[in-house]
């Protein structure tokens, strides 16, 4: 089947939270063919390119989210009108508790797809005039009342951003018209051209959110320099989008439990939603986990081990205190923090911060008066000359530390997992739901509980054993590539086969009237029946695309620089299939001027 795959700042962008999945998804599923629909974040994602694409992308089509798009039209009184009518449905939905969200997105839709303009209408002083009269209705919410011009400019500025899907040129009848199935890599912006795929042609949508697109959004604008009733305009239409496209899809793929509740509280129905977990490879931490498993090497038995990502909502500081506790009853106990190389300027303030508390929890201590002094807390970065590969930082320690006070689905600690090593974990996220009794937990922020929980397996090599084993099998079981697939799959033909089949249209000459064998028998042959050289239904032959795009057949047939071909009526493209000739046909002695 084909598949259309919506991302948005992921794949097949070099950069990107989606990319590693999504190049799994596709890499796995070789029997089926990809159409890869991406909207990219910044100029900086498109200047690190793509990621090589295995053979089975037919398709690769990109929009910018960051760069406006005006297409220079502007609309005349007829469109006009039609322009308040469905924004003003959007705008009353936002604003108050009004049901006509979902009328006015697909009537914008509807007026980009026939007329273009959305850009400049969604700028313009009518759309901030509709935007006033929505907030001073009666009815509004009390958070957008006191809005004034700026905010209704600083919001349109982020709605039409967030729109900016609804005039792209993907909704055609050789977009994502001609795909069997669109799944969206998160919800948000990235739904959208599934939404209208099956508005328009009614395409079945699945939608995967391995972190709720939602919940993100409220955690990047709650900090934010936006004025009060700017984000409660955006939360607004952030949320309805989200119900949108929960009540549209076909299936809802969460990533655990944890994205599952945030679902069901955002209005997705339960009968639509079936957690798949991401899949990661266990391949790449065979060696450490193997080598645990046969007995050889369970790591320093005094060193415990962190790995992410410094920034806040790791609590490293609540680490490093719960180390000094470590300390007092485990004088040769170690803490190695692995990270990689900070690169926003937050970071780097953050991971100064944590050295400096480092250096004055834990003075450089000599064995003797000739030794050099060393500190218990070292700060790696993978990559480095003590842990050149990843599963290095996990073979550093017997035990792996995770201190977070936000998390969504813990990937360091599945990481651990496949190394066969114990964990001690707070409880945030999906963590109790990854670890399933493997491992300890304890609440966020509480240093002592941390402390304790790493001294008990510090001081029980058995017990420590026993747990990483079991987190090994676990992980193995659960968070492999394989299962992944094998969920996707079975859900891809779920939906197929719950869907309409498309079929061709009825071909009819010039007069209306319909044209008998215009669909041989052999078109309904599965397989490419016409050779190995001919394209599938609507796509141009490899053989026919040059660098700059499809090759002008004809003149290449007038030139002699290809054979002469004959039509292939299943694909209507060209095909050096020739006709069979039967050897007992008779020749057609009917007179030329009979025959006309």
């Amino acid at each position: 089947m084909r598949i259309g795959l919506l991302t948005d700042g992921g794949y097949p962008y070099a950069t990107g939270e989606s990319r590693l999945w999504c190049d799994r998804l596709v890499r796995g599923l070789a029997q089926h063919e990809f159409d890869i629909y991406a909207l990219s974040r910044s100029v900086q994602q498109e200047d690190h390119g793509w990621i090589q694409l295995p053979p089975q992308v037919q398709r690769v089509r990109t929009a910018p989210l960051w760069a406006p798009e005006d297409d220079g039209h502007t609309y005349g009184r007829r469109e006009r009108r039609r322009f308040v009518g469905h924004f003003k449905e959007l705008a009353t939905a936002v604003c108050g508790e009004g049901e006509g969200f979902a009328d006015g997105l697909y009537g914008l839709a509807g007026l980009a797809r026939e007329c273009g303009g959305l850009y400049a209408a969604l700028r313009s002083e009518l759309a901030v005039r509709v935007m006033e009269s929505a907030c001073r209705a009666p009815g509004a919410r009390r958070a957008v009342h006191a809005a004034t011009v700026p905010d209704y400019l600083a919001f349109a500025d982020q709605l039409e951003r967030a729109l900016r899907p609804l005039s792209l040129d993907w909704y055609g009848e050789d977009g994502l018209g001609a795909v069997d199935i669109c799944h969206a890599a998160s919800g948000g912006s990235a739904a959208l051209p599934g939404l209208l795929a099956k508005r328009f042609f009614g395409v079945p949508l699945l939608v995967t959110e391995y972190g709720v697109q939602l919940r993100a959004h409220y955690l990047a604008v709650s900090g934010g320099e936006l004025s009060a009733p700017v984000r409660a305009m955006l939360a607004a239409f952030q949320g309805r989008l989200t119900a949108e496209v929960y009540e549209q899809a076909s299936v809802i793929t969460p990533g655990n439990t944890h994205a599952r509740r945030w679902q069901e509280k955002c209005g997705a129905d339960r009968a639509k939603l079936r957690t798949v977990y991401p899949g990661m490879e266990a391949d790449r931490f065979a060696t450490v986990g193997e080598a645990v498993g046969e007995g050889e090497d369970s790591g320093d038995p005094h060193t415990l081990v962190w790995v992410g990502r410094i920034e806040p909502a790791k609590d490293l500081i609540a680490l490093l205190h719960a180390f000094a506790e470590v300390r007092k009853g485990e004088p040769r106990a170690r803490l190695r923090l692995f990270c990689a190389p900070a690169q926003a300027p937050e970071s780097a303030t953050y991971l100064a911060h944590c050295k400096a508390l480092a250096a004055q929890l834990f003075p450089d201590e000599a064995a003797d008066a000739h030794a050099v002094g060393d500190n218990p807390v070292s700060f790696e970065e993978i990559g480095g000359p003590e842990a050149p590969e990843l599963p290095d930082a996990y073979a550093g320690g017997s035990v792996v530390v995770l201190s977070s006070v936000v998390e969504g689905f813990p990937i360091s600690l599945v990481e651990a997992m496949f190394c066969g090593r114990a964990t001690v974990s707070t409880d945030v996220g999906a963590v109790v739901e990854v670890i399933g009794g493997t491992g300890l937990v304890v609440p966020p922020r509480n240093p002592r509980a941390l402390a304790d929980a790493c001294l008990a397996l510090l001081r029980d090599r058995e017990r420590r054993e026993r747990l990483g084993a079991a987190a090994r099998a676990r992980a193995l079981e659960l968070f492999s590539i394989e299962q992944n697939l094998a969920a996707f799959r079975g859900i891809y033909l779920e939906l197929i086969s719950h869907s309409p089949v498309q079929r061709e249209a009825e071909a009819i000459d010039a007069a209306g009237d319909p044209l008998p064998f215009a669909h041989p028998a052999e078109s309904h042959v599965p397989g490419h029946w016409t050779g190995s050289g001919t394209a599938a239904a609507g796509r141009t032959p490899r053989w026919a695309v040059g660098p700059a795009g499809p090759r002008d057949l004809v003149g290449m047939v007038a030139t002699g620089a290809m054979p002469r071909l004959v039509p292939d009526v299943k694909s209507n493209v060209l095909s050096n299939v020739k006709p069979t000739v039967l050897p007992n046909a008779m020749p057609n002695t009917t007179p030329k001027e009979a025959r006309s």
